[in-house]
């Protein structure tokens, strides 16, 4: 596993992108108090370096209350002081403007990835946290919609835009495949073997034979991993970005939706094809 990860370590440093981790700006909580009842979480958000970190908590009377952090990341790290704020606008008020009422103490981050790190808070242990995933499962159906796959390497650079809508049969190493309406290209999260825990996808000619092989990890609509070409070992960088939700309701800054384009697409093949391919790359030993 750590041989495929360092490989695709120094592609992102041979083409010149940062090794250090930004997190993924959205919702986070402290994983391990995620039990389904109102508790701490986090909103952060990282941009050009300036971490601004929203916390809600409680103080020890019980009565909630709210935090902001604003501080530079630094080798996937931060320390900022945890300030309090008092008096703001409440529903229904006019103009007001919070005053800071003292902090607790400085909060300390690091992130191990782009949805995972640890937090420190005044007077505690270092907590594992992560980027809360409440909406997108590990399942076939998270997958529907328009995707963006981006292929970066020595190779050059590939780019395939497709709309996976087929839901079919599992694999023997996954929970079930969601392929295009021509079945030629297709995706699995997969539950078994070696890459376990990953996405994989495949790309396949009209006559069953396989073009591209593309293994990630994604979280929400982003997703990080490498492709590599049919007869090759050689992976290149890949980047991932869901276009629309399963809902075909855009997920970027401008569309609103996307229709598409049926009579673009080649003739659609039997689904066996797609089956024969993942299972075959699945019990290769491939690894991430």
């Amino acid at each position: 596993m750590w041989k495929k990860k360092l490989m695709l370590a120094a592609l992102l440093c041979s083409a010149g992108l940062a090794n250090a981790f930004m997190p993924q700006a959205g919702t986070w909580v402290v994983t391990s108090e995620v039990d389904g009842k109102p508790g701490r979480g986090l909103a952060i958000d990282v941009q050009n370096n300036t971490l601004l970190m929203q916390m809600y908590a409680y103080e020890a009377s019980g009565q909630p209350t709210f935090y902001l952090a604003v501080g530079q990341v630094s080798d996937s790290k931060a320390t900022a002081p945890l300030n309090r704020y008092t008096g703001g606008r409440y529903f229904g008020s006019g103009a007001l403007s919070g005053a800071e009422a003292g902090n607790p103490g400085n909060v300390s981050l690091r992130f191990t990835s782009g949805t995972t790190g640890f937090i420190t808070f005044p007077n505690e242990p270092e907590k594992a946290i992560s980027r809360f995933n409440f909406g997108y499962p590990a399942q076939p159906a998270s997958l529907k919609g328009f995707w963006v796959f981006n292929s970066i390497g020595n190779e050059g650079v590939f780019t395939d835009v497709v709309e996976l809508t087929n839901a079919l049969g599992a694999t023997a190493n996954g929970n079930g495949l969601l392929a295009t309406t021509n079945n030629l290209f297709g995706c699995e999260h997969q539950t078994k073997g070696t890459l376990a825990g990953n996405l994989l996808c495949v790309k396949i000619t009209s006559s069953g034979v396989l073009q591209r092989t593309y293994v990630l990890q994604y979280s929400v609509n982003e997703g990080e991993g490498y492709s590599v070409t049919a007869n090759s070992s050689n992976q290149q960088m890949l980047l991932v970005r869901r276009v629309t939700d399963p809902r075909g309701a855009g997920t970027g800054l401008a569309w609103k939706s996307l229709e598409s384009d049926k009579s673009a697409e080649s003739p659609a093949v039997s689904p066996s094809a797609l089956f024969q391919a993942l299972e075959h790359l699945a019990s290769q030993g491939l690894e991430p």
